[in-house]
This record gives structure tokens, C-alpha cells and sequence, in this order.
């Protein structure tokens, strides 16, 4: 890294999208549906354009790859990666658990992740060589010594089941219970030691560059379903768990 202090960059950026989150939180607004049916909301662009504003003054030659528009490329080696508002389902209905996502990249590897609830007044902070914190306090995945003691989470059995109907029901057979729908929370709340097992699919990268800093500097694992580390040019899988142990048990039971 450079002489830049990057973890209180990202911290501005987190505060920022939370102000704007805040704003429009609980208000009725036009949902629009993009291409893969997912929806948008003012709320999400502005916050995006606001995070895109910051970086283009304080980091110019930083790429920049948010949900809501296109790609800038970077000169300098780091790319900024937002989720101006994940769980964009959960804020229309004026559920709290979304959350802003703000991540950084050296090169492919990501290096720097917040995990931001701003209506919870929850912030998790990731950063590579560093023990992740909540709320300012360091963090850590509890131990799990086995499948059949973890509590697993996903976002809905389709999200998991598409080439496999059965692969829900392998993962449920194994594991002590399943809890559905958490968005970005639930790796917060692994961080914090009260989740042990998360299984997605079909994630885009703004998705997930910020939650492996944050998973991975409190003592978890993260990779996508083949094992292989979560990049800027990664696929849209994703398992996280609180060992290796169990990582390694979960990756057989998914195949």
C-alpha cells in the first residue's frame, strides 16, 4: 500500500453512504427492475454517484466498479468496488439489515472491506494483516468443530439449488439449522461469531470484495465453490465459514 490511509478514506465513504441511506430509508419509492430483474431505487444511485464523487477527488487514477454504472479502470493498481445498498428488497420494505458495502482491491486480490448497517449502527471493518472490527472492537469467527454444530445460512434455496435441487437439502441434513434472507448481515455477524456456514451463488463482484477482508481478518474462510480465493474477476459462488474445517467439509457436501 501507499502512504494514503485508505482504512479512513473507506470509513468517510461508509459514512457518507449512510447519511444518504438514511435519508431515504422508510419513504415509499419507485422501484425500477434492471435487466436481471433485481430493483434499484434512487437511493442506491445516489449513493453510488456520491461514493464515485469522493474517489474521482481524492483517489483519481483508482478504478472504480459500483453496481449501478460502469466500470472505471484503474491506473494506479487499486479498484474501489461498491454495493451502494445491499438488500435493496429488504430497504424498500423498510427492513434494516441492508447495508452498504465499500471494498478495495490491489490488483485482484481484495485488501480493504466495510460491511455498513446505518440504520443498526453496525460497522465492520476488514483490512489484509489486520484483526477485523466491529464497531471499532476486534472481532473474531467462533470455533465450530463440526458441520452438525454450525448454523448455515443462504439467501433462498433457488439462489443454491439451480443446478442441483438437492444441494439445499444435502447442506440442511448437515448442519444444526438454516437461516434465510440476511444479505451482507449475515457475514457481520459470522465476523462476530454467531454464524458459522454461508453458501451463495450467482453474486456479482460488488457483492462479495468487501465481505473477504472482513471474514478473512476475523479468522474465517472464503472462497468461491471450488476453493479458490474471491478476486475482482471472480465467479459468482461463494462459500464462508468460520474454520477450514468445516470449510472443507461443506465444499464435498455442495459438489
Amino acid at each position: 500500500m501507499t502512504d494514503f490511509d485508505f482504512k479512513s478514506f473507506a470509513n468517510l465513504l461508509a459514512d457518507e453512504a449512510g447519511t444518504i441511506s438514511r435519508h431515504y430509508f422508510g419513504q415509499s419509492l419507485d422501484i425500477i427492475s434492471k435487466e436481471d430483474a433485481s430493483p434499484v431505487t434512487i437511493a442506491d444511485r445516489t449513493i453510488e454517484l456520491r461514493l464515485r464523487e469522493l474517489v474521482e477527488r481524492e483517489r483519481p487514477e483508482d478504478g472504480i466498479l459500483g453496481e449501478e454504472f460502469g466500470p472505471k479502470e484503474s491506473k494506479s493498481g487499486y479498484t474501489w468496488v461498491f454495493d451502494p445498498i445491499d438488500g435493496t428488497k429488504s430497504f424498500t420494505i423498510g427492513r434494516p439489515t441492508f447495508g452498504n458495502l465499500i471494498g478495495l482491491c490491489d490488483g485482484e486480490t481484495p485488501i480493504l472491506g466495510i460491511i455498513n448497517h446505518p440504520i443498526l449502527n453496525q460497522r465492520w471493518v476488514g483490512q489484509t494483516g489486520q484483526q477485523t472490527t466491529y464497531n471499532g472492537m476486534p472481532v473474531s469467527c467462533r470455533p465450530c468443530p463440526t458441520l452438525k454444530d454450525a448454523i448455515f445460512g443462504t439467501g433462498s434455496a433457488t439462489q443454491i439449488n439451480d443446478n442441483d435441487p438437492a444441494r439445499l437439502s444435502r447442506i440442511e441434513a448437515v448442519t444444526r439449522y438454516t437461516v434465510f434472507q440476511g444479505d451482507c448481515h449475515f457475514y457481520g455477524l459470522m465476523a462476530n461469531g454467531m454464524m458459522d456456514a454461508i453458501v451463495e451463488d450467482h453474486l456479482g463482484i460488488y457483492d462479495f470484495v468487501a465481505l473477504v477482508p472482513v471474514i478473512e481478518g476475523a479468522g474465517g474462510v472464503i472462497t468461491d465453490w471450488q476453493g479458490n480465493p474471491k478476486t475482482l474477476h471472480g465467479n459468482s459462488t461463494l462459500i464462508a465459514t468460520g474454520g477450514k474445517n468445516i470449510h472443507e467439509e461443506l465444499m464435498i457436501v455442495i459438489k
